[in-house]
């Protein structure tokens, strides 16, 4: 696929190379030298298109003044046939392009011909990659949390897919150990209370308290009566906990399913305990040397694990002890495996099983001290940690007209997924959601149902329907959009209909740089400023009523843009309409 940024960049680096090689052949430059350097988009287009600063960084080599290098290289570019029309030398020895309407055309014809996977590039090269994200809890509704790393998981997996990669999506269901006891024990505190009167039964003071825990025992209650209040408590919990998993896990997925998002595989924690993959991977950590026994439990050497990673990567011992590293119980003294145990075992699936080259994790900031420690067995496993890669996000800060709106999910209180998509539009939770992983968000309920410039959402959307119904309208006036072969792209001149060019040009570029990041949010930031650049040329360049051949080359290019908002919009997982 081409990215005519990039491609316009090494143009110049070739333009640079001959005409050293010609300017040494004259003796205008030392022969013999390697020219090097890097070509960059000026801040100030006032300085040109693309700024090369090879004359600086061949100085010491050529063993000649920056200045006069770029003047002796200036001297010798053949420009003909190439998409620059002029070249100067600025400052103490940048060499500063200008880009012909050559250029302009060409991104132009690509944008149309590309379609679909226009801005695609051939970054990943098929490799086989995997992002889980969400993997809550099937405890409770999902949390404004979720709905974050959602959309971020959403987004980064369509970002590696159309930067290359093969992309599978998973979530991870925790459905056995101590969170599903507490949540049996939570309807089964409730649903005994049913019966015998709430004073009768104490809660667990670390159980879950919130309404769809009281739903779950009443459900039970109306299935089952009282036939279960004389059995015993691990036959009532395993009872509750497979009721209550049967209902709650469907309603994540519909949730999900209306948040845009779907998965390749839901991948249940119980299954690698019933397939003995936990107690095989144990045993395996058990094999290298990595386990002991204390107490009766079976410890990982997770300090040891993690000195060797850190004295890798160049640590010193002192650095290393001021971390107080410790180890991790990987089975219980009553023979049951920790979730880390289990956590370990289903990466081991990921990268060793299921043969993914890599495995991408979307986490809350809270789980920053569990990434070294995975990391760390999948060394000892012979895996290599590094292949597996965590995104960290930070908290959602609710807020209601700048007032923030209090949230917790022990009590009950928390606003669910469901609650947020009843208040606001999928594609503003979405658009909203997606922005940069480190940064806390603050999530303004009354911005995201804003119809005007404020709400970026909708400040997008309506520059996708403006495109539309202004196509619409010139085709009941017998303008067509035309063929890209028709359009004189060389009357695209004006500075506004070529910053529009350029950032229509900018979409590869920007989905190469998300992927390498893990930064969606990037795409964000671009399909915003591309509705900016194409709302100032909609004001300052006439379409309808403008000379022939300048009309039926705005309307191209303005039609070049709704499909590139299209697109971005579309990576997100945030629709595009034609009317608004």
């Amino acid at each position: 696929m081409a990215n005519r940024i990039e491609q316009a960049k090494e143009q110049i680096e070739g333009l640079l190379q001959r005409a050293y090689e010609a300017a040494a052949e004259q003796g205008a430059l030392p022969a013999g030298a390697t020219l090097s350097g890097t070509v960059e988009i000026p801040k100030d287009v006032s300085n040109g298109d693309f700024a090369a600063n090879h004359a600086m960084t061949g100085a010491r080599a050529l063993r000649m003044a920056p200045r006069k290098i770029a003047e002796a290289l200036t001297a010798n570019l053949q420009l003909e046939g190439s998409w620059f029309d002029s070249v100067e030398v600025a400052g103490p020895g940048f060499i500063n392009f200008r880009l012909g309407g050559r250029w302009y055309g060409d991104v132009l014809r690509t944008v149309a011909e590309e379609g679909e996977d226009y801005g695609c590039v051939e970054l990943g090269r098929g490799e086989k990659v995997m992002v889980e994200f969400v993997s809550a809890n099937p405890t409770g509704p999902m949390h404004m949390g979720n709905a974050r790393g959602g959309v971020l998981g959403d987004a980064i997996a369509s970002v590696l897919d159309r930067a290359g990669y093969e992309v599978w999506r998973e979530f991870y269901v925790n459905d056995a150990g101590n969170q599903i006891e507490k949540f049996a024990a939570s309807i089964d505190a409730r649903y005994r209370q049913r019966i015998l009167g709430e004073d009768a039964v104490a809660f667990p003071e670390d159980g879950y308290h919130g309404d769809d825990i009281r739903e779950l025992a009443e459900g039970f209650y109306e299935l089952h009566g009282d036939k279960f209040l004389n059995k015993s408590e691990a036959e009532r919990h395993a009872a509750m906990a497979a009721y209550g998993l049967e209902r709650n896990i469907p309603k994540m997925q519909a949730d999900l399913r209306r948040y845009g998002i779907e998965y390749d595989k839901w991948f249940f924690e119980s299954e690698l305990h019933e397939s003995g993959y936990v107690e095989e991977t144990v045993a395996l950590l058990t094999e290298r040397g990595y386990t002991y026994e204390k107490d009766g439990a079976l410890w990982l050497r997770t300090a040891q694990i993690l000195r060797e990673r850190l004295a890798r990567e160049g640590k010193s011992e002192a650095e290393i002890e001021k971390l107080e590293l410790k180890d991790d119980v990987l089975r219980r003294a009553n023979g049951f495996y920790t979730y880390f145990a289990a956590d370990i075992a289903y990466h081991r699936n990921k990268l060793e099983q299921r043969g993914f080259d890599r495995a991408i994790n979307v986490w809350g900031a809270d789980h920053h001290g569990h990434v070294a420690r995975l990391k760390g067995a999948l060394d000892a496993l012979g895996l290599d940690g590094d292949r597996l890669e965590i995104v960290l996000m930070q908290l959602v800060k609710l807020l209601y007209d700048g007032q923030p709106v209090r949230m917790s999910k022990r009590t009950g209180k928390a606003i669910s997924l469901t609650n947020l998509l009843d208040e606001i539009p999928v594609d503003a939770a979405r658009y909203f959601f997606n922005s940069r992983p480190e940064s806390a968000v603050e999530f303004d309920l009354a911005l995201a149902v804003r119809q005007d410039s404020e709400n970026p959402v909708y400040y997008v959307q309506y520059a996708h329907a403006r495109i539309c119904s202004m196509i619409a309208a010139l085709a009941e006036d017998g303008h067509a959009v035309p063929a890209a072969d028709a359009v004189d792209a060389a009357l695209l001149s004006t500075p506004e209909e070529r910053e529009l060019i350029k950032q229509l040009a900018g979409l590869p570029e920007e989905i190469r740089q998300a992927a390498l990041a893990l930064d969606p949010s990037r795409i964000n930031r671009y399909v915003t400023e591309l509705a900016a650049r194409f709302h100032k040329f909609y004001t300052v360049c006439r379409i309808k009523g403008a000379e022939p051949g300048v009309l039926e080359a705005r309307l191209f290019l303005a039609d070049c843009v709704r499909r590139v908002i299209a697109l971005s919009l579309g990576i997100v997982g945030v629709s595009a309409p034609e009317k608004m």
